[in-house]
């Protein structure tokens, strides 16, 4: 006797271990156990008898059990075992979910990871999740033509930030070429929009390498009427010319003033993972000048774990902007930066002081990256540097002065 809605409804569990089976036709029933409701398919092939569940009710109500009831009759007419058609969807549909844009690219994150720094990692990921995903995450990847990738990269492009389109490309095709590997694309279709992108012309930050102008610059800045911690990095700046992220973060736990040294921990260091973890610390010798304004100032933040602590929050460093709107202040916005300080250093040290272009890059922290050889380069050129900031701080001291100076060597 079919089933009827009602009766399924209101059946109840009697009580057997197995469950209770109530025949609606066809090798379809409906199975009443203590956890729930069952429909089930029992149907021979290929000379055996095999059952194969429909669902679960009541999501699967009574209609729905009797359609997939025919459906699989269907196949079995063709000589197909429904239940392996079920599970040969089944699994055809796992693979297209992990053949999705989204998914490919959070398991390429998820591969590389360990290898990246932090700062490299998040850039990725947000490449992905801001540019690529809102507009292609859903779709299988290996069903995107060029032209569809390119027109969600032309919207980084729309919004001016050419430098990023250029860098959400490569993000993409990191992704492309993860899932090529995996059998997911048959192709790296990036490497068929890479001319298509507008051309980013990339610009160097405003950097003073004249000795006289950078006299003037001096001089401003020691009249520079903002607040002591300003003041002291404005003054650190240029004798040191280190990266500003590495300089806004000075720890007094990382300086030996007695010793007139700076170690800056490797893993603060601007390296890849690996040469975070198997490089040393950048080691940065402190002229007396240096030496002298960081005992004055720590009386002032001493006592703090930045050097330079932030006004709104002393427990986090000073913002990269504190610099940058005291130079803009001083009226050399435009004109200087604070990493424009690495390019004077850098400039004026070879070009009038005629230092040693290694020694100078080791000051920079532009040495030290792994050897062909796969070892990390542990020259630090120490005795050299310590004379070479010497001799500069003396330099800038006479360029604050106004005295005669040598200017740059052209030709």
């Amino acid at each position: 006797m079919a089933l009827t809605d009602t009766f399924i409804r209101q059946v109840k569990h009697r009580g057997r271990q197995a469950g209770d089976k109530h025949a609606d036709g066809a090798g379809l029933y409906l199975l009443v156990t203590a956890s729930g409701k069952y429909w089930r398919l029992d149907y021979r092939h290929a000379g055996k008898r095999r059952t194969m569940a429909l669902g679960v009710y009541p999501k699967v109500t009574l209609a729905k059990a009797r359609k997939r009831r025919e459906e699989a009759r269907e196949l079995l007419a063709d000589g197909v075992d429904p239940a392996e058609e079920k599970r040969a969807r089944k699994a055809a549909d796992a693979a297209a979910v992990d053949s999705i844009v989204e998914a490919v690219g959070l398991d390429w994150l998820a591969t590389h990871r360990s290898a990246w720094s932090q700062a490299h990692f998040t850039r990725e990921e947000r490449n992905l999740k801001k540019d690529v995903f809102p507009y292609l995450g859903k779709r299988r990847i290996g069903d995107i033509e060029p032209p569809e990738l390119l027109q969600v990269i032309r919207k980084v492009e729309a919004r001016g930030a050419l430098d990023v389109a250029h860098r959400v490309l490569i993000t993409a095709r990191g992704v492309w070429q993860h899932a090529v590997a995996h059998g997911h694309a048959t192709r790296d279709v990036t490497q068929d929009i890479k001319k298509a992108l507008r051309p980013h012309i990339k610009r160097n930050l405003p950097a003073i390498v004249e000795p006289i102008a950078f006299g003037e610059l001096l001089r401003a800045s020691d009249a520079y009427q903002g607040g002591p911690v300003v003041r002291a990095a404005l003054a650190l700046a240029p004798l040191l010319f280190q990266r500003p992220g590495n300089l806004r973060t000075m720890r007094w736990a990382d300086l030996d003033l007695d010793g007139a040294r700076w170690s800056i921990p490797s893993e603060d260091m601007k390296r890849t993972l690996t040469q975070k973890i198997n490089g040393q610390a950048h080691i940065v010798p402190l002229p007396r000048q240096a030496v002298a304004i960081l005992r004055e100032l720590q009386p002032l933040t001493g006592a703090r774990e930045y050097v330079f602590p932030g006004f709104r929050d002393p427990t986090a460093p000073m913002s990269e902007a504190g610099i940058s709107a005291a130079l803009h202040a001083m009226g050399y916005k435009g004109r200087h930066s604070w990493h424009g300080y690495r390019a004077s250093g850098r400039t004026m040290l070879r070009e009038v002081l005629g230092y040693d272009a290694d020694v100078i890059e080791t000051q920079l922290a532009h040495k030290g990256q792994v050897t062909h050889g796969g070892a990390y380069d542990r020259a630090q050129f120490i005795d050299e540097r310590v004379g070479m900031l010497q001799s500069w701080a003396d330099y800038l001291d006479k360029l604050r002065m106004g005295a005669d100076v040598i200017q740059l060597r052209h030709g």
